[in-house]
């Protein structure tokens, strides 16, 4: 209801209000391009008419911005709501995390086991990732839509806002290591948390009896945190009604006319992996896998309106755990999985990366885009936790085939759109890897609600 009622009030603003707005900035996008259309015939830099145009192309671009801070400014009362939610939600998710993992190794016990779980877990993760990387890049190279929908390629020069990453090894293992608790704690490095309480959970089981009393403490800490959940919970349905009423306001519906195809295109494949997951589920749950999928409706709809699988973390947890899975499976798995098992984020950065290539012409070989994909599966793991994430690892990657970054502007307009089914996606993935590695282990019990 919350998620149809946002929608409704945005086309609403957008019609009334935000069209305006919008249409402003896209007239001053056209003067800025005739500019430099100006620009290109005037050949003498330093004479008058030049720095004429420089000028008005500059006052152009001055206004333009007013205007969307104009834009976002009346667009704050929405945006709180869900703003207000994603920092409760990522209040307690550290928490949450370290609790959790710290009892379910302790539980596990000694280090084999830990070793024998993660060995599995990361079997299904790089195996996941793969396919989501490898069924992007086959259903580009289906589709084309870089080539079917002919958009006006940005200016070379234009400024994106999202800076690449370039491969680095030293990047990613500092990524995983942390050098405080502390402070990963503080800015919510998830891979870093987990890093901390596989050791400290290790240790407690290491050190026998005097262990319990920790186990106990962090056991009676994570059921407090799991109750603040409860409350923080209650305030969902106006994050998702915030968030819709904010995006449909901010793109309207003019911009699902203009990239149809795309987000068409987008949206089938990624279907496509949902049905591909869900029956290899199917081998390993049998049956059981649909009543999972009942299960995580919820969670995904959360995931699907704010953007955001960190919102449905908690969600998620607590539907496993009366799916039958163990504790101590739950949250060994599921942290991991928000580093190493974005299925949605693998299979958009193959499908992007490609798509830009497209629109610009250029032709990559089959040799090339496995490469592209290989690229890919190992920069994706380390930058969990930036912000705009995929962006800024797509501009990385494209770089190194000699794509022009400023594709990532084709992007940038539609990506809050594109973002809702990725975080939907990785819930699903996340998910499916708890309830398969519990099958493994053989501590998948009935489900208890």
């Amino acid at each position: 209801m919350a998620l149809i009622l946002g929608v409704a009030l945005g086309y609403y603003l957008n019609v009334k209000s935000f069209n305006a707005y919008n249409e402003t900035i896209y007239a001053a996008e056209l003067k800025v391009k005739e500019i430099d259309g100006q620009l290109l015939k005037v050949k003498d830099s330093s004479s008058v008419q030049f720095k004429n145009l420089q000028l008005e192309k500059e006052q152009v671009i001055t206004s333009s911005q007013a205007t969307e801070k104009t834009r976002e400014k009346a667009l704050e009362p929405l945006t709180l709501l869900s703003d207000i939610f994603l920092r409760l939600i990522k209040m307690i998710v550290g928490p949450l995390v370290f609790t959790t993992l710290v009892v379910g190794v302790a539980k596990v016990g000694d280090i084999s086991a830990v070793g024998r779980i993660g060995g599995k877990t990361m079997l299904w993760f790089i195996s996941a990732s793969f396919l989501s990387l490898l069924l992007g890049m086959i259903m580009v190279n289906i589709f084309k839509p870089g080539e079917a929908m002919n958009l006006p390629l940005p200016p070379s020069n234009i400024d994106t806002g999202v800076k690449g990453v370039a491969l680095s090894m030293k990047d990613f293992i500092s990524h995983i290591v942390p050098k405080s608790f502390v402070e990963s704690m503080a800015t919510n490095e998830i891979l870093q948390i987990v890093v901390f309480s596989l050791f400290f959970g290790v240790a407690t089981a290491a050190i026998g009896e005097k262990g319990q009393i920790v186990i106990s403490f962090f056991d009676s800490v994570a059921h407090v945190i799991l109750k603040i959940t409860g409350y923080v919970m209650n305030f969902a349905p106006f994050a998702v009604f915030g968030a819709m009423a904010a995006i449909v306001a901010k793109q309207g519906l003019g911009v699902l006319s203009t990239y149809a195809i795309f987000v068409g295109e987008f949206y089938s494949s990624m279907l496509l992996l949902w049905v591909l997951l869900i029956f290899i589920g199917y081998i390993i749950l049998k049956k059981r896998v649909f009543n999972l999928m009942s299960r995580m409706k919820e969670p995904v709809l959360l995931a699907f309106s704010t953007a955001s699988s960190e919102a449905a973390y908690p969600k998620t947890m607590l539907q496993l755990e009366r799916f039958g899975c163990k504790d101590k499976i739950v949250s060994f798995v599921l942290p991991l999985g928000y580093s190493f098992n974005l299925d949605g984020s693998m299979l958009y950065m193959t499908f992007a990366s490609l798509f830009i290539a497209q629109s610009y012409g250029i032709n990559l070989s089959f040799e090339q885009q496995i490469t592209m994909l290989l690229i890919l599966m190992l920069t994706s793991k380390g930058i969990a936790g930036v912000p705009r994430a995929s962006l800024v690892v797509i501009a990385g990657t494209i770089a190194t085939f000699n794509i022009p970054e400023a594709g990532i502007a084709l992007l940038i307009g539609i990506d809050p759109l594109l973002d809702m089914g990725r975080s939907a996606t990785n819930v699903i993935g996340n998910s499916l890897a708890t309830a398969v590695v519990s099958k493994w282990e053989g501590e998948l019990t009935e489900a208890n609600d």
